[in-house]
């Protein structure tokens, strides 16, 4: 059976970007996928340190809930990531996570010498955001930043839904079309993990 971590990144657990991310997840178990659900608000994540312990053998020192998140992405097939937009980037509790992975980086590229620039996408990722303002480059940090995320998942940045104009709670469900789109999306996504 196909296997996704959905990462809930927003720090309001029913606004907007966890109601369309349900959406997402919900299309993905209509097309037969198991779904683990995590809301990074629920766990204890320590910021990145910069202890450079890593740089053993790839592993954080800090002992906390980031290696169970970790290891269920990397036995997985798919990772979606759901975030608001802060400041034009993601929130602080998926900065913080995505700094963690530093130490994947460091095993990646100085503990294993994988060449740079080289790709090897074992996983596929999905990432939907949220934004309050209508701007043209509202989604471009973030979007450049999930990409290397996912990279050192070796998880290619397959799709990207990207909301603008929701800001307070319940504005999502004024979108019937998002909603539906959302689901779609995440039918999709799990019949695109089942071709490769």
């Amino acid at each position: 059976m196909t296997t996704i971590i959905a990462i809930y990144g927003s720090p309001r657990r029913k606004g907007n970007t966890a109601t369309l991310m349900k959406q997402v997840v919900e299309g993905a178990r209509e097309a037969d996928a198991h779904v683990e659900e995590i809301v990074l608000r629920d766990l204890s994540i320590s910021p990145c340190l910069e202890i450079y312990k890593c740089k053993e053998a790839g592993e954080c020192a800090i002992k906390d809930d980031f290696q169970g998140v970790r290891d269920k992405i990397l036995a997985a097939d798919g990772l979606m990531l759901a975030s608001p937009i802060f400041f034009y980037t993601v929130s602080a509790h998926v900065k913080i996570f995505m700094d963690r992975c530093q130490s994947l980086w460091v095993r990646k590229y100085w503990v294993d010498k994988t060449p740079f620039g080289q790709k090897s996408f074992r996983r596929k990722g999905l990432f939907l955001s949220v934004g309050a303002t209508r701007g043209k480059r509202l989604f471009d940090g973030s979007l450049l930043t999930v990409k290397y995320f996912f990279d050192v998942f070796d998880a290619e940045l397959c799709d990207a839904l990207l909301y603008r104009g929701l800001d307070f709670q319940g504005d999502a469900q004024k979108h019937p079309d998002y909603l539906s789109e959302a689901r779609e999306a995440g039918n999709a996504f799990v019949e695109s993990l089942k071709r490769d």
